[in-house]
């Protein structure tokens, strides 16, 4: 668990205390080439090492593949999706996908499955990013709901996952604004309530990228864990005061959770760190 991670972490987690909500843990598992071996645990051990304690048991995305597997089939029987054998080189020229195997009838194998999209307008407001509207079809086109190796698209999944957790709060980096529209347009085909967004702005490095695994940010340290969640309100500009450096990790979420104000992260899309 990389420090980007830990503060999308804190913020939902301060979100959720300061509304007197349930913050839940759901351990995204679903891509098993990607998976690394004791992954979750750390997970698991830093959000306690933390203090960031969750309500409930945890939600692991692969005990639940039967129910992705029962969704897909209800959609297949009603027509709403079909099998695409395009590569990711034979459409990389395009934006959007142009629906080329929407046009044939043959199921080769192996194939991914891709959501019909059409000329639907989605219309929401982000509490921090404003209101947006998006035309599925031109914006987005028919995304894919389930790999080619047979895994559940995340964005499927975690629109199954909301709904099995009731979710009704969701708080996550800016870099998934982009996401909600097609898990809005999934909602509304499968009947489900939509939540509330806030999209906060992520963390950046020196360079301008965002803090991840791919850029090889270092692993979060678990020793001092109160010096790191000072920096962390300070990244999320909730401006604590400064004895609360010398506080337990306890009083200083205490403090956060009754201080939280979101709204200083308003239309920020990225902070350096």
């Amino acid at each position: 668990m990389h420090l980007g991670s830990l503060y999308t972490a804190l913020a939902s987690f301060l979100d959720a205390k300061a509304h007197h909500g349930h913050w839940v843990l759901r351990i995204d598992d679903l891509d098993v080439p990607r998976n690394v071996s004791g992954a979750a645990e750390n997970i698991i051990e830093t959000l306690q090492a933390y203090g960031l304690n969750w309500h409930g048991s945890i939600y692991y995305q692969s005990q639940n593949i039967e129910v992705y597997k029962t969704i897909i089939s209800k959609l297949t029987q009603q027509a709403l999706v079909y099998p695409c054998t395009c590569t990711r080189k034979a459409i990389s020229e395009f934006s959007v996908y142009p629906g080329i195997c929407r046009k044939t009838k043959k199921n080769k194998t192996p194939h991914s499955l891709r959501i019909k999209s059409d000329n639907t307008v989605i219309r929401f407001d982000d509490e921090l990013q404003g209101s947006l509207n998006h035309n599925i079809a031109s914006q987005h086109g028919d995304f894919i709901i389930k790999r080619k190796d047979n895994i559940t698209a995340y964005q499927l999944a975690v629109v199954i996952d909301d709904y099995q957790q009731k979710i009704n709060h969701v708080i996550r980096g800016y870099d998934l604004l982009d996401s909600t529209p097609k898990q809005i347009y999934l909602q509304t085909l499968l009947g489900y309530p939509t939540p509330n967004y806030c999209h906060i702005p992520v963390i950046t490095d020196q360079n301008g990228n965002k803090l991840s695994k791919q850029t090889f940010a270092e692993e979060v340290s678990t020793k001092k864990p109160q010096k790191t969640l000072y920096l962390l309100l300070e990244l999320l500009k909730q401006n604590p005061p400064h004895q609360l450096k010398t506080a337990s990790a306890q009083d200083i979420l205490n403090w956060a959770a009754k201080h939280w104000n979101s709204q200083s992260l308003k239309k920020i899309r990225a902070i350096n760190y």
